[in-house]
């Protein structure tokens, strides 16, 4: 079962763990509906060398992740690869799924 507060605390940081020089010239929206216990919905508009990420459902992501909650915390952390998460079925993805491929190196990996 996955600690709420976890999940929360990664979305609280995405920000400031923003890489924009690895973003440059991306504008997109991307919606992540984390399942489960601990979980919640949050999207990251990404956009001028900018992530501002918010709660809740954004009515026209470019890309939708759905994924459990401790899922996300282990692939947050590196203990589940995001392709390996996919494959598997542990991880869905909707739409453009070449930025799932990019957006992985937008962000520093977090100091646990």
């Amino acid at each position: 079962m996955a600690d709420p507060k976890i999940v929360k605390m990664i979305f609280d940081g995405m920000p400031g763990s923003f890489q924009p020089e690895k973003a440059a010239g991306v504008n997109t929206i991307i919606q992540y509906d984390i399942t489960g216990e601990g979980g919640g919905k949050w999207y990251a508009e990404i956009a001028n060398g900018t992530c501002d990420v918010k709660e809740g459902t954004h009515e026209s992501p470019k890309l939708t992740l759905i994924v459990d909650a401790q899922n996300w915390i282990d692939m947050v952390l590196g203990k589940l690869d995001g392709q390996q998460a996919f494959m598997s079925g542990k991880l869905k993805l909707k739409g453009d799924m070449m930025m799932a491929m990019k957006m992985s190196n937008f962000f520093a990996a977090p100091q646990v």
